[in-house]
């Protein structure tokens, strides 16, 4: 499945609205299609949340209380952003560090996150200004999970 760049934005914000099933197959497709990000773009705090396509791994990041990802910078990033008691945004260390670089994925060089303790990475396509969608692909899977990003703030 190909797809426009205008097709895959539509697709995306319709699945971010609950107004069209979440299918990995046209989620890939509009990640194809869609702009690659740099680097310094991720920089800043991002609200993070999930499609439902039926990936395993969505349950597990539901139960930690997902909120999003930290870029404070190329080797200082926070995978996996939580609430506390008291609603404040905390790194859980459940997932470790990271560090963000320009990896190849389905042939576009783009802003990647790659886990330090584990054999994961996600990619981002850009969205818009302020969203981007992202691929996690961990080794061993036999599908990514997707999901998107939201800009809280920038540390640009």
């Amino acid at each position: 499945m190909t797809m426009n760049l205008t097709d895959a934005g539509t697709l995306v914000r319709q699945a971010l609205r609950g107004e069209a099933k979440a299918e990995p197959a046209s989620l890939q497709a509009a990640f194809d299609a869609l702009p690659n990000v740099e680097i310094e773009h991720m920089f800043g705090d991002w609200k993070g949340g999930l499609f439902d396509t039926g990936h395993p791994g969505e349950a597990q990041i539901a139960k930690l209380g997902w909120d999003g990802k930290t870029f404070r910078s190329r080797n200082d990033v926070d995978p996996m952003v939580t609430l506390d008691d008291q609603g404040q945004r905390v790194a859980n260390p459940v997932m470790g560090s990271a560090v963000i670089r320009h990896v190849e994925y389905r042939g576009s060089v783009t802003a990647t996150m790659v886990y330090d303790q584990h054999p994961i990475m996600d990619y981002f396509k850009r969205m818009d200004a302020n969203t981007v969608l992202g691929v996690m692909d961990r080794k061993g899977d036999d599908t990514p999970l997707y999901f998107y990003l939201t800009r809280l703030t920038t540390n640009a």
